[in-house]
């Protein structure tokens, strides 16, 4: 078994998001996911920080640091100043890296968003376009959206929307030199490496 908590200490992220949780439990006290999921926060938090090697593993392999929304609403409440929410961005980096994220229901959906969302932003910039959401594809989003893809030449103007244009705008079309630098930062943050191992697991 690796090293997981060295693994870990060595992320930028790790030493600005945990200093000294008491257990106090205001992160799960305020967090949305809390409220709806088998999920808290402030355990996860106490896992870290016991540097057990095996809750940490199992932690790695279940569904509970993907329940998570990123709202980040427990960082200023904590009295130590920890971040949870970006313990759980470490903790999920690590479950990719090594794989284990592909034992959970939860976290096997990591390798749809790569191809949808990874793809757009590496592809057009953007995470979520209307050209990439076509009816077809998503019934679920009913008639109005059908309407609004069908017509959207017409109708992204009139919501100020710069639908393809160049210049500024939303929906505009990203330039080659703009696209080639986010590409340039994937690839030396690790982005593209991570993308390759979630994607290799499909």
């Amino acid at each position: 078994m690796s090293n997981l908590i060295e693994d870990i200490q060595k992320d930028v992220r790790f030493a600005e998001s945990l200093k000294a949780c008491m257990n106090c439990g205001m992160c799960t006290a305020v967090c949305p996911a809390a409220e709806f999921y088998e999920y808290d926060p402030r355990r996860i938090c106490d896992i870290v920080q016991r540097k057990d090697e095996s809750s940490l593993e199992q932690l790695l392999r279940s569904d509970t640091i993907w329940f998570c929304g990123q709202c980040m609403s427990c960082k200023p409440r904590c009295p130590r100043g920890n971040a949870p929410g970006e313990i759980i961005s470490v903790l999920r980096n690590e479950s990719q890296k090594f794989g284990y994220f592909m034992d959970s229901e939860m976290g096997r959906q990591q390798v749809f968003l790569m191809n949808a969302i990874g793809s757009n932003i590496l592809e057009i910039g953007y995470c979520v376009h209307p050209d990439k959401v076509s009816p077809d594809y998503h019934p679920e989003q009913g008639p109005i959206w059908e309407w609004y893809h069908k017509n959207i030449q017409d109708l992204a103007p009139k919501l100020g929307a710069n639908y393809h244009g160049k210049g500024p705008g939303a929906l505009r079309e990203i330039p080659h030199e703009d696209m080639e630098e986010v590409r340039k930062i994937f690839e030396v943050t690790g982005g593209m490496d991570l993308r390759k191992k979630v994607l290799d697991k499909e």
